[in-house]
């Protein structure tokens, strides 16, 4: 339930940025000017503000159209700069002897753009690449340069798998095979002895601690990779018959993606570690790599709790537990302290893309007029109702709205029964939602709100409509319930008097957001919105560079959206510069990946065509004029033009 709003003349902009906790999840990245026009910064104090819709603006003169998503290099350049820096801050404090070297999870963004910017950006750092699969293999291997970075390879293998890194060593390359189950290892040895190479070969454990949050199965006892305590005797014999027992370098553990709880992490690192420390005096003195893996989470919502959608720790204190617990057990098993390596993806790209889409209209779901009028029609159900609405006071709110309920449920059966006319009806419906306003009003600013008056105040929502696919942007709403920050990106020196849903163009039911952050775990299910005037509005939905890039679907046939790749220069006069726009995918394309020709199409619609002139339905003129019309806008975009 939403707190009562002061009055428009008390409205700022410190109340919008509260209102949608962008001083929260922003992270000192994302604000609100005195404008009321939301702004990025990639490098937070370090550099310059951008407005937002500014660079939208740009794009679109360049040819783009919404929606479009945005990407900020430098945010995400920033981005891996402060992991590096954390671990490193970490490392000196806490006087451990050994260095930290980050992998990027190729799976979480495998855009190349992405990879070659963090690439990039990590260069100084020596910060590799994780991948877990041959495509992501073979893309790795050609962008890595750095012989002092890592190539970690996880994921099931087959002979193919186990060559292509294998070339990767004889190049040179720091790749390591990690193994996720025995019959891997003897795939590994059979290939090292066809190519004469020496390999890197780390194991993955199984632990025993579980994770939290929505892929907390992705760890434990019952995760579906790794390798159990009896796996790893097996492993470990294999190598030391084979005289390779000097190749393992690495074990390594993961406790899932966007771990919500520090101690969950604590725990884990405390296993994994000792597993490090008992393979390296147990018959594996080569040792020298400990991967924690990713889990890193994002704090979506703001919360600072262990909710999903959050994280109740920050990068720093991650860092700070990571290596103080992996000392604490090396210490006290007396081995030396690995290189840590840790597969951070969400933390790494999740702020540097932003999503911009446009409303193109509103269905009100309660339409209620402004000043309550009398009823005119006589009925027992419509005098009840009535009575029940005049005698409403902050004695009996809640009475009176159950009263109304029971009137509005009435006239509904009568109606199935054919016992009531129409009029009647909508006259008890009309009264049922002027008593939900006014009822409404007495909950406001509440300590408790009952869970029927938060409901009833989504009743009163609008739906705003908008042109994008939730299947194509934000699969991971649909399907996991991810919860994303989303607010409008300009009128936020207007309070926004209206509540709503988004629905997006696709024509699933699912195709909406209905669940929007806020303090509470559950998050709330309206978002705080401004009255349609007439001229564009635009939302914008962030924290998308993780995931939502790669694993978005064709649901209706709608395509990958628009990009514009934004990098900051001084010596432009607006600070930044446009480096490249990505055109979304077409028709044709789209069409293609489901194996429709752009060719076969315009033959079959031509034939149709020539058989409506030889009919005398249509003139040769017209027939060819929107024949090339249906072929020209096969070359289109596939979301709305709303220009």
């Amino acid at each position: 339930m939403s707190t009562e709003k002061p009055s428009e003349e008390q409205w700022d902009i410190a109340q919008a940025r509260e209102l949608y906790g962008v001083n929260r999840w922003g992270l000192r990245y994302f604000d609100i000017n005195e404008q009321g026009v939301v702004t990025v910064a990639p490098l937070k104090e370090e550099g310059i503000s951008i407005p937002i819709l500014e660079v939208a603006k740009e794009a679109r003169e360049q040819g783009l159209h919404f929606p479009m998503l945005i990407r900020f290099h430098d945010l995400l350049r920033n981005r891996v700069a402060r992991i590096n820096r954390a671990f490193s801050e970490a490392i000196a404090e806490a006087e451990y002897r050994n260095q930290y070297r980050g992998v990027y999870p190729v799976k979480v963004n495998q855009l190349r753009e992405v990879v070659e910017e963090i690439l990039d950006a990590g260069h100084d750092y020596h910060h590799g690449l994780e991948v877990g699969s041959k495509p992501e293999l073979h893309a790795a291997l050609a962008l890595h340069e750095d012989p002092d970075s890592l190539i970690v390879c996880n994921g099931y293998k087959d002979e193919d798998y186990v060559r292509v890194a294998l070339i990767g060593r004889k190049l040179g390359k720091k790749v390591i095979l990690v193994v996720e189950k025995v019959e891997e290892i003897r795939q590994i040895i059979a290939m090292v002895n066809k190519m004469k190479v020496e390999p890197l070969i780390g194991f993955r454990v199984r632990l025993m601690s579980g994770g939290k949050g929505k892929w907390a199965e992705s760890g434990g006892e019952n995760a579906k990779f790794g390798l159990s305590t009896i796996d790893i005797m097996r492993a470990s014999r294999l190598l030391q018959e084979a005289n390779m027992a000097h190749c393992l370098k690495l074990v390594h553990f993961h406790i899932g993606s966007q771990v919500p709880d520090i101690l969950t992490i604590k725990k884990a690192v405390r296993e994994g570690a000792m597993f490090y420390a008992k393979l390296s005096k147990l018959a594996h003195p080569g040792l020298e790599y400990l991967d924690v893996g990713g889990g890193l989470g994002v704090d979506y919502d703001g919360s600072r709790t262990t909710f999903h959608s959050s994280i109740n720790y920050s990068l720093n204190e991650y860092a700070r537990d990571v290596i103080y617990n992996i000392m604490d057990v090396c210490d006290a098993e007396e081995v030396a302290h690995p290189v840590v390596i840790s597969e951070s993806g969400r933390a790494l790209v999740a702020h540097h893309s932003l999503l911009v889409v446009e409303t193109f209209g509103n269905i009100k779901k309660a339409q209620v007029e402004e000043e309550a009028v009398a009823p005119t029609i006589e009925h027992k159900l419509i005098d009840d109702a009535w009575y029940a609405y005049q005698n409403i006071s902050e004695n009996n709110p809640l009475e009176a709205y159950h009263d109304a309920q029971h009137y509005k449920s009435e006239a509904q059966t009568r109606f199935e029964l054919g016992m009531l006319d129409l009029e009647v009806k909508a006259e008890v419906e009309r009264i049922f939602w002027l008593v939900g306003v006014e009822v409404l009003k007495f909950f406001r600013g509440a300590e408790f709100v009952p869970d029927e008056i938060v409901e009833l105040e989504s009743k009163y929502s609008d739906q705003y409509l908008c042109n994008f696919s939730v299947f194509q942007s934000l699969l991971d709403h649909w399907g996991f319930g991810q919860l994303f920050p989303i607010m409008p990106l300009h009128r936020l020196d207007e309070e926004p008097q209206r509540r709503g849903t988004l629905a997006d163009i696709t024509c699933d039911s699912d195709g909406v957001v209905s669940r929007f952050i806020n303090l509470y775990e559950d998050g709330v299910a309206t978002l705080p919105l401004h009255e349609l005037n007439g001229k564009p509005y635009y939302l914008g939905i962030f924290l998308t560079g993780a995931y939502q890039d790669i694993m978005g679907d064709l649901h209706n046939l709608f395509g990958r959206v628009n990009e514009a790749h934004v990098y900051l220069d001084e010596d432009e006069e607006n600070g930044y510069y446009i480096e490249e726009t990505i055109p979304g995918t077409t028709m044709e394309k789209v069409l293609a990946l489901v194996q429709y020709s752009e060719e076969d199409l315009g033959r079959k619609l031509k034939r149709q065509f020539d058989r409506a002139i030889r009919e005398d339905r249509l003139r040769p003129n017209e027939a060819m004029r929107l024949l090339n019309e249906y072929n020209r806008n096969l070359k289109g975009y596939t979301y709305l033009r709303l220009e």
